[in-house]
């Protein structure tokens, strides 16, 4: 593990008790003679100048500290990966899948990563998604779905080139395990363990009950075509990122090589998570 020497800081700003986390971190941070890298908003709330755009903290920082819900954490987690910076979520949300630490563990859990405790970071899969010459990172999933008008888009599918099915839906999921547990599991789609080689597809409401959730191996190559015209589609990436899509657009999703280190709490491993989050008995 690197020296780390710098923790960057992103926020959700209007979280419960915000102001009260920063400030442990704060003290954290100049108790070990760590230096605080905050973004705009989080250096306004301590008085800590100007402050840094979020796009730029994870490379100004050895350690992200993520203070919100998961929301806020999938905003910087493909930056986060392209800088393999490890990142730390603080669950100050309410589901908290991915900031999964809750407030009373974070310095705990700060206190085990900064000691050489490996085994609390869990690496995470990302997933690129080419559309239209650009490339996207993705932590979660990259969603078809259909636009305002309430009708069903259809779209072809193929895996490594095989066509595989042609559909009308509300839309199609493509997800990491990581982001099975997020709109997928809404759909239908399975549990997957993080630690699992990986995507599944899930369709948004199909229009047949063939087209069931699958899941494929990481190594696949997926692409979709957009085949009507008559109606309008959009393409979302970790529900932060997002551009309409029209007749013959082509998304392409693959595993993209990058890992993101998620650092988790020692008090729990995912099985813990899962019976806390999903309130199983």
């Amino acid at each position: 593990m690197k020296t780390i020497k710098r923790i960057g800081l992103v926020i959700k700003p209007h979280a419960p008790e915000i102001e009260d986390v920063m400030r442990d971190l704060a003290r954290f941070a100049g108790e070990r003679k760590l230096e605080l890298r905050p973004e705009e908003v989080a250096a306004r709330k301590l008085g800590l100048g100007a402050g840094i755009p979020r796009e730029k903290v994870a490379s100004e920082s050895d350690l992200l500290a993520v203070l919100g819900g998961d929301g806020t954490l999938l905003s910087v987690a493909h930056l986060a990966a392209r800088q393999k910076v490890p990142v730390l979520g603080v669950n100050l949300g309410r589901l908290g899948f991915l900031t999964e630490v809750p407030r009373d563990e974070m310095i705990l859990t700060l206190d085990a990563f900064l000691s050489g405790n490996e085994s609390i970071v869990s690496p995470r899969g990302l997933l690129e998604a080419r559309v239209l010459g650009e490339t996207y990172l993705c932590l979660n999933d990259v969603v078809v779905n259909k636009g305002a008008k309430a009708r069903m888009i259809e779209f072809r599918i193929w895996i490594d080139d095989k066509e595989i099915a042609t559909v009308k839906a509300d839309g199609l999921i493509v997800s990491t395990p990581t982001g099975s547990t997020a709109y997928s599991l809404s759909a239908g789609g399975p549990i997957v363990h993080p630690a699992v080689p990986a995507m599944i597809l899930a369709p948004i409401c199909p229009h047949t009950l063939s087209f069931r959730p699958m899941a494929v191996a990481s190594s696949s190559r997926v692409r979709l075509r957009i085949l009507a015209d008559s109606e309008e589609a959009y393409l979302t990436m970790d529900g932060q990122r997002g551009l309409p899509l029209h007749r013959d657009s082509v998304v392409e999703i693959a595993w993209s090589g990058l890992t993101l280190q998620l650092i988790s709490s020692p008090r729990r491993n995912y099985f813990d998570l899962l019976h806390e989050k999903l309130g199983w008995g």
